[in-house]
């Protein structure tokens, strides 16, 4: 639950750097063009924290799907593929949906 939490906040943290840069992209023909250099330092900071987070959440999500792989790994689905073998034999012998 916890991790949930965090992941929205990161989420909207990031979704907030985005509008920070959609403002400031909007803003680049407005600006002098001795500020040009300093407002292009600070849209490249932007994406550089956006790039970051969303790497974060990409390693996040690689340790949980490596997690739930190593769980799957430990399940014995012998009598699950079993049984569905017997009902699709079922089906091809009787031509019944078994429904």
């Amino acid at each position: 639950m916890e991790d949930r939490e965090k992941q929205q906040e990161d989420l909207g943290g990031l979704e907030e750097k985005v509008g920070e840069l959609e403002k400031l992209t909007d803003s680049l023909d407005k600006v002098p063009e001795g500020e040009l250099v300093g407002t292009l330092n600070e849209a490249v900071e932007l994406l550089a924290e956006i790039n970051a987070g969303i790497e974060a959440r990409l390693d996040t999500a690689g340790d949980e799907s490596r997690e739930i792989g190593d769980l799957l790994r430990q399940v014995d689905f012998g009598p699950f593929d079993e049984a569905m073998e017997d009902h699709e034999q079922r089906e091809r012998t009787t031509g019944e949906s078994g429904v």
